[in-house]
């Protein structure tokens, strides 16, 4: 069951579905993909991933940051109207939703990366912010609130907080909070979150960035009452073949400890974000991440998002679009049994 023991009917369908699910294949998502890509933005119906395939990600990912401080646009600019729309397209689908939230530093007001010391400990109760982060909160539960279908169904999210708590560059990563500090504002958050605002319609995912053993995966784990899914980021930094090997082999070590860990814990195993920027190697999705994946059981994989061009006239993105390199490479990637999209899973009915 959902840590949520009065989660919607259709949370605690999606939770057991998406155990299920694992034995038949993995899901692929990507962030934002609905809302732009390489040289377009906010075009009803498109998307990089279709483009290519002709079907749309399984899973989408959206973010919350900005939120907080009631603003109308998230930090990449896009409006939360139309997140809202994307989010109730993509249910509707019978698509799997999750948010993550790069929120400002409470402590100081500048962004999730500023990371100062003492900023975990100031939003805990009793700390000088916890009265601001709860009216922040209070933003974030408007908004999955807000997330409901025209006969007023409530759509099922799975919230990706604190995302990569073992890296340095967030305010509440590795060196910038205790283990105790991390655990307490995981548990106050979730429990302000269900229990005080009463949001019924949560999964809640934890995850690391990269790791080297379960005891470092495990170090701010807030318990098995606090969470439902287990992942980790990873990202391939070097290519050639040495970086592609580098990338199969930490990646495959990874996706066996967290096998373990949500296997001993009873929770849902997935690799909430990845990314090879540009996907400069022509034969990446097959030849490299495909292995990465192989004879691993977890419920989906979420690509980074195709940000498009940059003011400097340079394009980020980490799927590839019309034309890119990888584009005939990521056809067979999507047409591998047990990799499974949009048209795969709208079968399943993830919510009945």
């Amino acid at each position: 069951m959902p840590i949520d023991k009065r989660a919607t009917q259709h949370v605690i369908n999606l939770y057991h579905n998406l155990k299920r699910l694992q034995k038949k294949g993995i899901m692929f998502g990507h962030q934002d993909d609905l809302a732009y890509g390489v040289g377009w933005k906010y075009i009803p119906g498109k998307s990089d991933v279709k483009e290519v395939t002709g079907d749309y990600p399984a899973v989408h990912g959206f973010e919350l940051g900005r939120i907080e401080l009631g603003h109308p646009v998230n930090l990449d600019s896009m409006p939360f109207d139309k997140m809202r729309k994307y989010i109730l397209q993509v249910y509707e689908r019978g698509g799997v939703v999750t948010l993550s939230w790069h929120l400002n530093n409470p402590l100081t007001g500048k962004t999730a990366w500023n990371a100062a010391p003492g900023t975990v400990a100031s939003i805990l109760p009793g700390g000088e912010r916890n009265e601001l982060y709860k009216t922040w909160l209070d933003k974030v539960a408007d908004f999955i609130v807000s997330l409901k279908t025209k006969n007023s169904v409530p759509v099922p999210v799975i919230l990706r907080l604190f995302h990569e708590l073992n890296g340095n560059w967030f305010w509440w990563g590795k060196d910038h909070c205790t283990p105790e500090e991390f655990k307490k504002l995981w548990q106050f958050t979730v429990s302000y979150l269900r229990d005080t605002k009463h949001i019924r319609q949560l999964l809640y995912a934890y995850n690391t960035d990269r790791f080297s053993s379960k005891e470092e995966y495990l170090l701010k784990y807030p318990g098995d009452e606090w969470t439902d899914v287990v992942g980790f980021d990873i990202y391939q930094r070097n290519g050639g073949a040495d970086g592609n090997a580098a990338f199969i082999k930490d990646a495959g070590n990874m996706l066996t400890m967290l096998e373990e860990i949500a296997s001993e814990r009873n929770k849902i195993p997935a690799l909430t974000e990845f990314g090879y920027a540009k996907v400069p190697d022509s034969s990446w999705w097959t030849q490299v991440f495909l292995k990465a994946l192989d004879h691993h059981k977890i419920c989906y994989a979420l690509a980074w998002r195709n940000a498009g061009y940059m003011p400097s006239g340079e394009a980020e993105y980490y799927l590839p679009f019309k034309g890119q390199q990888s584009e005939e490479d990521f056809i067979k990637f999507y047409k591998t049994p047990g990799i499974l999209f949009q048209k795969d899973i709208t079968k399943e009915h993830l919510y009945k």
